[in-house]
């Protein structure tokens, strides 16, 4: 599993967008499209809400990647 660290630059980054950034879709269509199909899960929960708010803490995981968000220093 590839792990790796997102370091956030306000209070949260839209799930969508956090994928984006991650390289690990090409688009913000394919991210809703992965998203909408179940394939995300967030804190190990599958998690449907595109826009949903992605916080310091959190783990998302998607295609044996794992994302884990970390608080702006």
């Amino acid at each position: 599993m590839q792990i790796l660290e997102f370091d956030l630059d306000g209070d949260y980054v839209e799930l969508k967008q956090l994928l984006k950034l991650a390289d690990l879709v090409t688009s913000g269509g394919e991210a809703k499209m992965v998203i909408s199909e179940g394939l995300v899960l967030v804190d190990g929960e599958v998690e449907l809400r595109k826009a949903c708010k992605i916080r310091a803490g959190q783990v998302v995981e998607f295609n044996d990647s794992q994302i884990r968000v970390l608080a702006a220093v």
